[in-house]
C-alpha cells in the first residue's frame, strides 16, 4: 500500500479533502492530529501546553512512521483500488521537524495543498479556538502569522512531488469538484 501524504499549512483543507477523497474512492484516510490525540488521549491543544512542542514534534514524528507502516489494505467491493492507496493528512509542521519530509519522499506520494494567503487567513479565522499556535491571536496577527510560517515552511513543502490547488473547498459542489479531481490526477 502506498501513503499518499497530504501535506501544507494549517487551514489548507488537508482533512476536508482527504475525508471527501475517502468517501468518493473507498480509499483509507487517517488524519495524523487525530491519530496523535486518540493515542496520547488528549488534544493537540492540551499536548502543546502541557507537554510542550517538543514533545509533540517528536510524538509527530514516532506516529507519522507508525502509521505509515502499519495500516493493512483492505480492497473495498465497491471500489476495487481502494487499498492500493491510503491518505494521510499531516500537521501542517510534520515536513519541517525532524526527518520527517525525507521518510515521506521515500515511503510514498507527497502532495503539497496550495491556497492563497487570503484563503488560508479566512479559514483561520473561523478554527483559530482548535489551533494552538494561533488561538490567542488576533485576525490581523493570524494573518502575519501566515505570512512568516509560510516563508519559513515553503522550503519544506516545496520538496513534495506534486502540487495540487486546494483553493474550491468552500462548498459542497466545490468539494466534490475538487474531491474528483484529486481522484483522477492521483488515483486514477
Amino acid at each position: 500500500m502506498t501513503p499518499i501524504y497530504l501535506m501544507g499549512f494549517a487551514g489548507v483543507g488537508k482533512t476536508t479533502l482527504g475525508e471527501a477523497v475517502s468517501l468518493r474512492s473507498g480509499v483509507k484516510f487517517v488524519d495524523l492530529d487525530q491519530y496523535i490525540e486518540e493515542s496520547l488521549g488528549m488534544t493537540v491543544r492540551e499536548i502543546f501546553a502541557q507537554k510542550g512542542e517538543d514533545f509533540f514534534r517528536k510524538t509527530e514524528t514516532a506516529k507519522l512512521m507508525e502509521l505509515s507502516e502499519s495500516i493493512p489494505g483492505d480492497t473495498d467491493a465497491e471500489h476495487p483500488n481502494s487499498s492500493e492507496y491510503v491518505l494521510i493528512a499531516c500537521g501542517g509542521g510534520t515536513p519541517c521537524f525532524s526527518e520527517n519530509m525525507d521518510y515521506m519522499l521515500r515511503r510514498g506520494k507527497t502532495v503539497w495543498l496550495q491556497a492563497d494567503e487570503q484563503t488560508l487567513h479566512n479559514r483561520l479565522k473561523l478554527g483559530r479556538a482548535q489551533r494552538p499556535l494561533i488561538a490567542s491571536k488576533s485576525d490581523d496577527e493570524i494573518l502575519e502569522y501566515i505570512r512568516h510560517t509560510l516563508e519559513s515552511r515553503s522550503p519544506f513543502y516545496s520538496r513534495a512531488q506534486y502540487r495540487f490547488d486546494a483553493t474550491r473547498l468552500e462548498s459542497i459542489e466545490q468539494v466534490e469538484e475538487t474531491s474528483q479531481k484529486f481522484i483522477r490526477e492521483f488515483m486514477g
